[in-house]
């Protein structure tokens, strides 16, 4: 075994809730699972031994593997899975993240996407690595309930899913978010942390802006997604 890189066919869920959720909703994808020595017999560690057994997994005791592959003192659990194809569902709402830079900022916005009831995520590329075990540790396991698919541009997007309206959350949106009617079918759409939506996103919808005081230049995209995220699904949840 060695450390996570991107073209590895391989990846894996560092810590025990994580590995759990795992074996609930992808075990014909899971390899083995591997336990440190100061694992304690607990009900999540039960269950977990339960699936494996129920899926026919190997659990293996190695204690080297933990020094390799995970930075944490505390994790004491790794689920070894093979990278599974995933799709969105072209029906649905979809949250649209163009060039996300950083996977501590993506895992975090998968779940609090999943929190609000929307699980189809788009990314378009170039784009972090959403197998990358940081960002699925970052999700706290919500990776592992999403539909999630890639794209090289917005365009290629647009042609390949239903008919839907497009916001577009700008620094110079053309209207404040409480000012949104909110349809049946839309896709929120959000640019890079550091440099946001081009202009020209402002040609695919009707482009939104959060409001706040001038204190600060602009919220953190994590915090957009949530405010923007909350908003649209108040009336739904």
């Amino acid at each position: 075994m060695r450390k996570y890189k991107k073209e590895d066919e391989l990846s894996y869920s560092l810590g025990t809730e994580l590995t759990l959720e795992l074996l609930l909703q992808h075990p014909q994808d899971v390899i083995r699972v591997y336990v440190h020595s100061k694992q304690k017999d607990n009900p999540i560690y039960n269950r977990i031994k339960v699936l494996c057994d129920k899926y026919q997994k190997e659990i293996v005791q190695n204690d080297k593997i933990f020094n390799i592959l995970s930075d944490k003192d505390n994790c004491y659990i790794i689920g070894l899975f093979k990278k599974y194809v995933s799709e969105i569902d072209r029906n649905a709402n979809h949250l649209v993240l163009v060039n996300p830079s950083n996977m501590g900022n993506l895992g975090t916005i998968i779940r609090t996407s999943l929190g609000f009831g929307i699980n189809n995520l788009v990314l378009i590329r170039p784009a972090v690595d959403i197998y990358d075990p940081k960002c699925i540790r970052a999700s706290m396991g919500a990776f592992f309930e999403l539909n999630f698919e890639y794209f090289d541009s917005f365009e290629q997007y647009l042609s390949s899913v239903s008919k839907r309206e497009i916001f577009p959350f700008m620094l110079d949106g053309a209207k404040q978010l409480e000012e949104i009617e909110i349809p049946e079918r839309y896709s929120l759409v959000f640019g890079n942390e550091a440099t946001g939506l081009p202009s020209d996103f402002h040609r695919y919808g009707q482009s939104v802006f959060i409001k706040h005081l001038h204190t600060i230049d602009s919220l953190n995209l994590t915090n957009a997604v949530s405010i923007g995220l909350y908003q649209f699904t108040l009336r739904r949840i």
